[in-house]
Parts: structure tokens; sequence; C-alpha cells
């Protein structure tokens, strides 16, 4: 009995260890939908934000922007919440766009309207880059210090601290090329989630946490400002933006 008792709890063992190496790998999902979220766009015109009128519009119940080559950007440009601010908050909104250029959502962010700018719209802070790729690193999802000196913050799939002395990767393995290709819809509408607290940062894609940030730094950090979305300079493109909803962080 002793040694059955054993080859039992040896078998068990074997069993159990598969399946918690797996628990501790399986992807970090969003929390639940609070109750009670600012609803920030209407689905039927631009009240409450402020943009380049050549370019932004509402299609179809959508903040549509749209750049060509007879009506370019002069210099990367957005459309900027004027409602409010983003400080310690949880942002939820759909998103899609094509692959010609990139977009991006700012957050806690400054309107620059002193000194040189290319345009009345010009952003600089934390963005959330929107892209319609799935190769890695090149695709939507990682901070990007807009109008700032440290260009891509943290890469999706990174578990990442930057300190004074610069940035510190504990881990790069939140999602891998296979599994962000499954995630990501091509050509459709993604959902983004970003939960910021303090100086603590989530990006969430379609539900799945992609890539988790603190920024230490002294200087650097950002901890309050407006909220944006981006047209990007260069090739002609066009991204959209709907059931884009808020809430304050306590």
């Amino acid at each position: 009995p002793e040694k059955i008792m054993i080859r039992n709890l040896v078998l068990l063992t074997v069993l159990l260890v598969p399946v918690c190496v797996i628990g501790a790998d399986a992807p970090v999902t969003a929390p639940p939908e609070a109750a009670g979220m600012r609803v920030l766009f209407n689905g039927k015109d631009l009240t409450g934000w402020d943009g380049d009128p050549r370019l932004w519009s509402v299609k179809e119940g959508v903040i549509h922007g749209e750049t060509t080559e007879a009506v370019p950007a002069k210099g990367n440009t957005f459309i900027i919440w004027k409602d409010g601010t983003t400080k310690d908050f949880e942002l939820r909104l759909s998103f899609r766009c094509n692959a010609t250029n990139n977009s991006g959502i700012q957050y806690r962010s400054k309107h620059i309207t002193d000194g040189k700018v290319n345009n009345q719209w010009v952003v600089r802070g934390y963005q959330h880059e929107l892209r319609n790729e799935t190769q890695l690193p090149n695709v939507g999802g990682f901070i990007y210090d807009e109008g700032g000196k440290r260009g891509r913050i943290c890469l999706v799939g990174e578990l990442a601290r930057w300190e004074k002395d610069g940035k510190k990767l504990i881990k790069d393995d939140l999602i891998d090329q296979e599994g962000y290709q499954r995630l990501f819809k091509l050509d459709d509408w993604n959902d983004v989630v970003i939960i910021a607290k303090g100086n603590h940062i989530q990006h969430y894609l379609n539900n799945t946490l992609i890539l988790d940030f603190t920024d230490n730094h002294p200087e650097l950090a950002l901890t309050e400002g407006i909220l944006a979305v981006q047209l990007h300079a260069g090739k002609p493109m066009w991204a959209e933006f709907k059931n884009i909803r808020i809430r304050e962080m306590k």
C-alpha cells in the first residue's frame, strides 16, 4: 500500500506540474469594464473634439481622419478631446486604419502651441501606437514618446521600467509573434484598453495584456495631460475611431 501511495503521489505531481506551468504563462486579460464609463464621442458630430476640419469628419457614426495627396497633413496632426484630461484613468475604444502609414492615441500629453509648429494641432507625450500590421516589433500597441527624446519607450510584449539611468527590461514574452498574429484583426476593428494609475501603464489589445510599463524617470515621466488621436505626416492614410469611453480612477 505504501508503494502504491508513493507511486500515486508521483503520478499526481507529474500531472499537476504542466498545469501550473501553463497557468503561469496564460495571457492576462483586461478587467471587466466598469459601470458608468463616460462616453467621449456622440456618434453624430465632433462636439467636444478639435482638429483640422479638412482632415477630420464623422462618417457612418465613427470619427474618420484622412489625408490625401491633395490634402496632406503638414506634420503629424491630431484631433484633441477638449472636455477633460487624462491622469489616472481607464480608456476604452475601437480603431481601424490602413497600412500605408500609422496612427496613435495620445494620453497624458500636451497641446503644443508655442514656438515653431507645423500645424495648430501638434501634440507631444505618451502615444499608444496604432498600425494595421502584425510583424513584431512594428505593430500597434507600443508606447512611443511623441515629440520627445525616448523613442519607442516600451514595446509590445514587454514588462519594463524606465529609471533615471534608462530602460530596464524585466521580460519580453507577454505576447509573441504567433500570439499577436492570432490576436490582431487585420483590416478590421480592434479594441484597445489603456489603464494608467500613478506611474504604471498597461495596454490591452482585444482584451489581452500586451504591454506593462512603469515610468520611474524623475523628469520625463508624465502624470497628466490631454487625450488625442493622430493622423501621421507622409503617405496618405486614414484612421477611424468609435466607442470611445473613459473613467477617472481614484
